[in-house]
């Protein structure tokens, strides 16, 4: 007998994929080579998805997140939203720097970016948005909330994870767990260009009541603009705000 086909897990991934390409919006090649599917499976899911309003279609045949995703999250917002909370964290860490700075929460073997401050130094990153997801391990947020998880987590994701497939070499296991190494000793995560040449970030991760990293707060910026002994100052900085955040979070964890 054929293995039932697990079409909620489908939607998700699907749903998932569209989100990652927000504002602009993903083609349905585009979605459905993310989220693994045949082209005409993707397509037939996302014309369901959007008789229910779940996703929405531009002029130009590109797939957003439709209208009835905002009404539900609002719904969910009472007991999932903590974005309230770390707006004001975000806001001083990019005053006090002038980069930009960024909240991300932890979905399963993801981050996901939820708040986004600009800073004041005309020059930007845009590497990270509020709604883009990457995998633990990739991106100074993932890094960092990889790193404080249990030596038996991180080698389990790195078995199943193909990070180098997507990302490249200097996303092989081996790569990652040197970088791992080099979290836990420095307490923030560094992320030298890893992604896009010479946008560069930094992470602390954010614990909840258990003391599990759950967040992470990050300062992404140009090169030039971390350099070895800012580095130490920015880090410094972001241990200090996301031991603040942990404690404010705790209570709602």
């Amino acid at each position: 007998m054929d293995a039932p086909v697990d079409v909620v897990g489908r939607v998700a991934t699907l749903l998932r994929a569209v989100s990652a390409r927000e504002p602009d919006g993903a083609t349905t090649s585009e979605a459905a080579r993310t989220a693994g599917l045949a082209r005409p499976t993707a397509h037939r899911l996302l014309a369901s998805l959007a008789a229910a309003g779940l996703v929405d279609r531009d002029p130009t045949g590109r797939w957003l997140l439709g209208p009835e995703l905002h009404f539900l999250g609002l719904a969910a917002a009472t007991r999932y939203d903590v974005t309230a909370l770390a707006q004001p964290v975000v806001r001083r860490l990019s005053l006090a720097t002038g980069e930009s700075a960024f909240f991300s929460a932890r979905r399963g073997d993801e981050t996901i970016c939820l708040v986004r401050e600009d800073g004041s130094f005309p020059i930007r990153s845009h590497v990270l948005h509020e709604g883009i997801r990457f995998p633990l391990g990739v991106a100074s947020a993932g890094l960092a909330i990889l790193s404080f998880l249990d030596d038996a987590e991180v080698e389990a994701y790195l078995a199943r994870a193909d990070l180098a497939g997507e990302y490249g070499a200097a996303h092989t296991a081996d790569a990652v767990r040197e970088r791992v190494d080099q979290t836990r000793a420095a307490g923030f995560a560094f992320n030298p260009g890893l992604i896009v040449e010479g946008s560069w970030g930094m992470a602390a991760a954010v614990f909840d009541a258990d003391e599990r990293p759950q967040w992470a707060l990050t300062l992404t910026g140009i090169e030039q603009r971390f350099g070895a002994a800012r580095r130490r100052e920015l880090g410094e900085l972001l241990l200090r705000e996301a031991h603040v955040l942990s404690r404010t979070l705790r209570p709602r964890a």
